[in-house]
């Protein structure tokens, strides 16, 4: 079977099956991994009359339970990317003592290359390929969102009232279906903002009034996190998308970014003053921006040792998946006194309000709870705590164990990895 994705068409796939993959340990030269540490199952999601492979199911761990994740629509989209995204899963759903493991699916096609009809057909037969894996719960991600999850729940839902098979669990739907819309109430940003509130704690000096951020990509994510920030004071002095970045020292209006992120043009129809505007091939240059906060909000590896000498900010908050690795993250640290501040610690805000949706639909004296206090206050409060604490409780480790030689992320994975083991006593939600 070929694992390298064939330039995805326009037409849809009447089906799409799931198919194992090995994993790979060619690559391992003289390491060895222990089995805890490799993927629990990895799937190719495959057009069985063409052969070409559409995306990929990994399934991390599920000592915690299910591997809750979500669905990432996106072009160029690699195996390995897909892996080490469900591996962050499993970190953050652990390092948050929530009741899930970790997975992540994605499918490997640019959303803004479909029709809605064709998108809706795309996800049906994704959602039709992934039902007999009851070890993974689909959520939003990147190039998906609520009504995409709703979609997926209508696949899943028994035929038959009647019927003697459970429905698959789904999180992220719309509110009106009882859901928690992720994107809609901005709660992967809110667990952003919890961070960047934490380190007024623990950073001498260090005030959100005032700092200089930049956002790259103006997404979901990067937009919520924008006007957080701002309506606490801080200055958005710069913002890309995937059709250009906009930097001005003095502040971008953020409320005309918000209005045009979502046309056609992205930030290109940005109409306010800038004194930078870079195209789409140098839209990346924009992270060298002079800044306080820099928030990598866009794919993978964002920061590397190509720019890592350039970035000017003091704090980095990372507001994608593995934007960063942690070689780069060492140097940030240890050569330019920036503190990197890693995802799975402080991008958890969504895949905790995915895990209030689940149990709400699993125990109905918990669903009195939180609707008793609201759902959305009920998620961001639970989300501002839980990152609130995770990153005292990091500061308080680093302080104690008093060596430049330990990293955040290094005291965050310590963290992560001991919850992991704690899997059946500790729970938070």
């Amino acid at each position: 079977m070929d694992l390298h994705p064939l330039p995805i068409p326009i037409h849809i796939p009447k089906r799409l099956i799931l198919e194992p993959v090995e994993s790979d340990k060619s690559n391992d030269r003289f390491s060895s991994e222990s089995s805890a540490a490799l993927p629990r199952d990895l799937y190719a999601l495959t057009d069985p009359v063409s052969g070409s492979v559409w995306g990929y199911v990994v399934v991390d761990d599920v000592r915690r339970g299910p591997g809750l994740g979500g669905v990432r629509m996106a072009p160029n989209l690699s195996l390995n990317e897909v892996r080490r995204l469900a591996r962050v899963m499993t970190l953050k759903n652990s390092a948050s003592c929530i009741p899930y493991g970790g997975g992540k699916a994605g499918l490997n096609v640019d959303p803004v290359s479909l029709s809605s009809d064709q998108k809706g057909e795309l996800v049906s037969r994704f959602a039709e390929a992934i039902l007999p894996l009851d070890t993974y719960a689909p959520a939003p991600d990147m190039g998906t969102d609520e009504n995409d999850m709703q979609t997926i729940s209508e696949v899943f839902r028994p035929k038959e009232a009647h019927s003697k098979i459970p429905g698959r669990a789904v999180a992220g739907r719309p509110e009106e279906n009882g859901g928690i819309p992720i994107d809609a109430w901005g709660l992967t940003a809110h667990g952003l903002f919890a961070a960047a509130q934490a380190l007024e704690m623990v950073i001498d000096g260090f005030s959100i009034a005032g700092s200089r951020v930049v956002i790259q990509g103006y997404g979901n994510v990067g937009s919520w996190t924008a006007t957080k920030l701002q309506e606490a004071g801080a200055i958005v002095v710069g913002a890309s998308d995937v059709h250009c970045g906009v930097w001005n020292p003095r502040g971008l209006d953020v409320e005309e970014l918000n209005q045009v992120r979502l046309s056609p043009d992205g930030l290109a129809g940005y109409s306010g003053k800038v004194d930078k505007r870079f195209g789409s091939a140098q839209r990346d240059w924009l992270l060298e921006a002079p800044c306080d906060i820099l928030v990598p909000a866009a794919r993978p590896d964002a920061i590397t040792s190509r720019n890592a000498d350039r970035i000017d900010c003091r704090i980095v908050l990372q507001g994608a998946n593995t934007p960063i690795n942690k070689m780069t993250e060492y140097y940030l640290g240890n050569r330019r006194n920036i503190q990197s501040l890693s995802d799975f610690i402080v991008n958890v805000g969504g895949v905790i309000g995915c895990a209030v949706e689940l149990k709400m639909q699993e125990d109905a004296v918990y669903q009195n709870k939180v609707l008793a206090k609201g759902k959305r206050s009920y998620a961001e409060d639970l989300i501002q705590s839980t990152v609130s604490k995770n990153v005292l409780e990091i500061f308080n480790r680093l302080e104690a164990k008093n060596s430049r030689d330990i990293i955040f992320r290094e005291a965050a994975l310590e963290l992560a990895e001991e919850r992991l083991g704690k899997y059946v006593s500790e729970e938070w939600l």
